[in-house]
Parts: C-alpha cells; structure tokens; sequence
C-alpha cells in the first residue's frame, strides 16, 4: 500500500494503526521492529518493480504498459 501511495503521488502515508500494535504488544522495542519491517517491506517491492529510490517510484510501478489493456 505504501509503494502505491506514493506511485500515485502521494507525499506521505499514515501507518500509525501498526505501530499501536507493535506499541501495545512490545512497548518501544516492538515500534522499533514495526518501523524495521515496514522499510525492509518497502526496500523489497521496490526491488521486484526495479526502483532502487523512493524518488524513482511511478505511476510506472502499478500499471505495465506492455501488459496493460
């Protein structure tokens, strides 16, 4: 969801449901977990949609235009 909110331009996204979670589970160190899993989560399908920067990412990333009706 994060990579296709900023695919669609989208300056910032609001995460805090799960770091209360994280929060409410594990206190200081699940948020730290949270933020850990959540950037290695973003680094991951920016890899699978070949960007290597968040400033790379496109509208290009949701739609192939080879594949694409």
């Amino acid at each position: 969801d994060t990579l296709r909110a900023l695919a669609l331009g989208a300056r910032g996204v609001l995460v805090g449901r799960a770091f209360l979670y994280a929060l409410a589970a594990y206190g200081e160190a699940g948020v730290q977990r949270c933020l850990e899993l959540m950037a290695n989560e973003l680094d991951v399908t920016m890899a699978f949609c070949g960007r290597t920067r968040v400033q790379d990412v496109d509208r290009r990333v949701l739609v192939n235009p080879e594949t694409a009706c």
